[in-house]
């Protein structure tokens, strides 16, 4: 079922809902594309498939993307009235038991999301699959033929508050659980990152668990048949109500 969360045609979300009374944990998917409009919500279906197999309620969350008004703040204001539109649904859901998960861009949204403070439905837990959680160091590697900029709208020269407020890294603690999962072979987004944010994120008192795949790269983690996404499901039920 689609529901809309803003007038803009990107600002959308689809739930399913997996059968029984409920009340059912939601997971919240948020695609990745490095914040671009040529990718979109598709690219988790197979992952809300199989949650929902698994008794999880899915939230699969679109939003604008650079091309299609996206860019920051405006995604992460999309993602955040996103994740507050669950307070509005006549569905059995259990509040308390919202996780977000996210690949890649997606990730970053996600670990973004987990350290909102204004929020109408708090996370429970938050996942980053390959995330880009650290935009500093993003931006210093050149991902994605400069798209940080791009996303951020500067360079962290010029805009270090943008920064600040963007990026997962500069936003710990959250107080909220992560799990990190990463291919230590992933060329898309080095696993480096993800060190980066569980040791800032750890140093500030926060629990993080990071999970490193040798030999694997930046998709399998889109793939529920995947040893990276068994890691995922693994992690969620230890956070069943």
């Amino acid at each position: 079922m689609r529901h809309s969360h803003g007038s803009d045609p990107h600002q959308f979300s689809v739930l399913r809902v997996p059968a029984g009374d409920g009340p059912h944990p939601v997971a919240v998917l948020i695609h990745g594309g490095f914040w671009r409009d040529r990718y979109g919500l598709d690219l988790m279906e197979p992952l809300s498939a199989d949650l929902v197999a698994r008794g999880w309620a899915t939230w699969n969350v679109e939003y604008r993307r650079l091309g299609s008004g996206g860019g920051f703040p405006r995604t992460t204001d999309d993602v955040a009235a996103a994740i507050d539109a669950l307070a509005d649904l006549d569905a059995p859901l259990h509040l308390d038991r919202v996780v977000a998960i996210g690949h890649s861009a997606g990730g970053h949204l996600a670990l973004w999301a987990a350290g909102r403070r204004d929020a109408r439905v708090g996370l429970a837990g938050a996942v980053g699959q390959g995330a880009v959680s650290d935009l500093e160091e993003a931006h210093r590697l050149g991902l994605g033929d400069d798209v940080v900029a791009q996303f951020v709208g500067a360079a962290p020269q010029e805009a270090p508050e943008r920064y600040r407020d963007a990026s997962p890294v500069a936003r710990v603690p959250t107080g909220v659980p992560v799990l990190l999962v990463h291919g230590a072979a992933d060329d898309r987004v080095p696993a480096t990152l993800s060190r980066r944010y569980a040791d800032a994120a750890r140093a500030a008192g926060d629990v993080v668990e990071v999970v490193l795949r040798s030999g694997e790269g930046h998709f399998e983690h889109l793939d529920p048949s995947s040893a990276a996404w068994t890691a995922v499901v693994e992690w969620l039920e230890r956070l069943r109500p």
